[in-house]
């Protein structure tokens, strides 16, 4: 699909065979780009186009790099959050003095948004180096906003972990902890994808910042330099959010082998009580001819009643030192 953005640039994806705007276009975006797309964007900036191949190279040297005056960039964007499903897929950037090309075969939800504001509000794609911040800017705010929800997801697992609960509501621990564990691994999976995407994009605009496009640009400089400093920030608190979940997951592992204690603790103490009643049931079971208790009226009553005491009193110790 093929976008155009820029003054008098229609405001729907056009075929790349009428294509009859380029001299206006301030920002193409190709989504999923055919070989007639491709085709044309080469002739438009006078060099080849990345492939998908070199698109997901991670080596600096493959991903950020200028040959002949046209500078080219490529940084990995998280997308599918909303569908519950994080990763990142790389989208490249190619630059000129007079268009920016973006090449991508996600739909990130900066873009989506980016796309609907620059339809809407055409001044905002005027510039392609303009276009280009606002992009990254777009990606940064993103990122952020993804590490507040995992910080409250953080918060609400920790809430979880660590409440209190009587004995008695102690229901189907296993399931309690199974739902814990996925949660985890939700968020660590995000956090993940996260870090990747925030890794690229200081990569990115530390490249970016250091052209000598940006020179004579004081206020496209400046920007690009907090973002480099929002990304930075992000980056480290990414790290922190990281090292909390990891905290969790050690404690939901305690917190797992305590329940497993508490359970062996029972039935370690259940054995206890039902060890003398065993042992005065198993002395009154045999069969000897001559014992005492035998010919009285009142002996399998007395059997009865040494069973059951010595039964109540291990329980009655357990209960008065907290072993249960």
């Amino acid at each position: 699909m093929l976008r155009l953005f820029g003054p008098g640039c229609p405001a729907k994806p056009v075929d790349a065979q009428s294509f009859d705007c380029a001299d206006k276009a301030v920002w193409i975006d190709l989504l999923e780009p055919t070989k007639e797309e491709e085709k044309l964007v080469e002739r438009l900036i006078g060099t080849n186009v990345p492939t998908r191949e070199e698109m997901l190279e991670i080596e600096p040297s493959s991903r950020l790099y200028e040959k002949d005056g046209v500078v080219f960039m490529t940084m990995s964007v998280l997308y599918g959050v909303d569908q519950g499903r994080p990763s990142t897929d790389p989208i490249s950037f190619i630059l000129t003095d007079k268009v920016l090309i973006t090449i991508r075969y996600v739909e990130p939800r900066p873009f989506i948004v980016f796309a609907e504001h620059a339809y809407a509000e055409p001044e905002l794609t005027t510039d392609p180096l303009k276009v280009l911040i606002r992009l990254l800017d777009a990606v940064i705010d993103r990122i952020a906003d993804e590490l507040e929800e995992a910080g409250r997801n953080i918060a609400t697992i920790s809430s979880q972990v660590f409440e209190r609960r009587a004995r008695r509501e102690r229901r189907n621990p296993e399931v309690r902890y199974e739902a814990l564990m996925i949660r985890i691994g939700e968020v660590q999976r995000l956090l993940a994808r996260l870090r990747e995407s925030s890794v690229s994009s200081s990569r990115m605009l530390g490249f970016l910042g250091s052209l000598d496009l940006m020179g004579g640009r004081d206020s496209e400089r400046r920007h690009v330099r907090s973002l480099v400093a929002d990304a930075r920030a992000l980056d480290d608190h990414s790290d922190f959010l990281a090292e909390n979940l990891n905290f969790l997951l050690d404690a939901s592992l305690g917190m797992i082998a305590l329940e497993q204690n508490f359970v062996m603790k029972v039935f370690s103490v259940a054995a206890v009580v039902l060890m003398p009643p065993t042992l005065i049931a198993g002395v009154y079971g045999m069969n000897f001819k001559h014992m005492p208790e035998l010919p009285h009226v009142w002996g399998y009553p007395w059997a009865l009643f040494l069973m059951l005491l010595s039964a109540v009193v291990p329980y009655w110790l357990a209960r008065r030192r907290g072993w249960l």
